[in-house]
């Protein structure tokens, strides 16, 4: 295996790692479960609720406002999208289920997803199957869903291909850009799941072609639980037929009584009622704090990151899940361990170091702070795989 090089992550670490306070205590690895907070975010946050909330009532709606434009344009410039391509939602759950009603499918139409998604890529789809909709759950191709793999399983009736960008088990990196030339050739519908993506990686949805994208932020984008977005490409917005309708969902919403059910122009119109502006606050603030870190140089750490990782599994004698291929991985690396990883879990999480247990394996995800004496320290306490 290459292995990359990289001596610091080009960006200020120091002053990184001072934005979480624990590191002086904790080597935290599980990313992919929940992101701690940075400081700042949760500044931002609290500066909502000083002086008795009054940017959140009518006193100051103009700052409700603006925080809500300047966060769908942050969210735009973090994926290549436009600002009213943008809606917010509770999590990507929520996302996923607002696309899946809403695409325009019929009895017979079919569509594909790998059978290791995590269940926020798969329940909104098999909930379709009471409407006469095939749902096709394939076999994984080198950790998750391959160009190859959906050429094969691809038919006439194929209207809708999703897979995770990232996948949550294997940490799988998804080839998007292959994917969505796919289904621009055969005219399907391509959805995006990018939880687990968003905040490591860069991404393009325009370059890669992709329509529909749903993400939380408790994850790797390091914002807080209940709060995520939808991304909705504008030229498929009149395809859809929204199945909830609110007051926020109309073009003349603040006309309380014209019940004119006239949607907005834009991707808002997936949105309901009251928006959770703190939450909104915080994951802006986690973009805006990545976004200036550069997400190429925190790509290129978590590779030199997990390169460091396979290399002392290895030397210690582990069997990874995850792809060994640079093109096909991400910052999430998934791992066996003789008898129980929970055990496993368990003696890293009494020695500091904070991982997950998913389906039988350890998952080390690691983010932009994390050091290699941090990596170092998973191999050090599990020690051999046959001691």
């Amino acid at each position: 295996m290459n292995f990359t090089t990289l001596a610091a992550p080009g960006y200020d670490l120091v002053r990184l790692r001072a934005e979480f306070p624990f590191v002086a205590e904790w080597a935290y690895l599980n990313h992919a479960g929940v992101s701690p907070l940075a400081r700042r975010v949760s500044a931002a946050m609290q500066a909502l609720l000083d002086d008795n909330g009054r940017a959140l009532v009518d006193w100051d709606p103009d700052h409700s406002r603006a925080l809500l434009d300047t966060g769908r344009a942050t969210v735009a410039r973090l994926i290549g999208a436009t600002p009213d391509e943008i809606a917010w939602v509770q999590n990507t759950s929520v996302g996923l289920n607002l696309i899946a009603q809403s695409l325009p499918l019929r009895p017979g139409d079919n569509v594909i997803l790998c059978n290791i998604e995590f269940p926020s890529n798969v329940y909104p789809w098999l909930n379709l199957e009471r409407r006469g909709i095939e749902v096709r759950l394939i076999p994984p191709d080198g950790g998750g869903l391959s160009l190859a793999a959906a050429e094969a399983h691809a038919d006439a009736r194929t209207r809708v291909i999703t897979t995770s960008a990232v996948q949550f088990l294997t940490g799988y990196r998804a080839d998007l850009a292959a994917l969505g030339e796919l289904c621009r050739a055969r005219n399907m519908y391509f959805v995006v799941d990018g939880i687990q993506s968003l905040g490591h990686m860069p991404t393009d949805v325009r370059a890669w072609k992709v329509d529909f994208l749903a993400a939380g932020g408790l994850k790797s984008l390091m914002g807080p639980p209940g709060q995520g977005f939808l991304y909705v490409r504008r030229e498929r917005l009149e395809e859809l037929q929204p199945v909830f309708a609110g007051p926020l969902s109309v073009a003349n919403w603040e006309d309380w009584l014209d019940y004119n059910l006239t949607f907005r122009s834009g991707a808002a119109r997936f949105e309901q009622g009251t928006y959770n502006y703190m939450g909104i606050a915080g994951l802006v603030e986690a973009i805006q704090m990545l976004l200036s870190l550069g997400l190429e140089k925190v790509d290129a750490w978590m590779r030199h990151l997990t390169d460091r990782l396979i290399a002392d599994l290895d030397r210690y004698g582990y069997r990874i899940l995850s792809n060994p291929d640079p093109r096909y991985r991400s910052a999430i690396i998934s791992f066996a361990v003789p008898g129980s990883p929970e055990a496993a879990f368990e003696r890293l999480k009494g020695a500091r170091v904070m991982t997950a247990v998913r389906a039988g394996y350890v998952r080390v995800s690691p983010h932009c702070y994390n050091t290699e004496d941090e990596i170092a320290r998973v191999g050090e306490v599990l020690g051999p795989a046959d001691g």
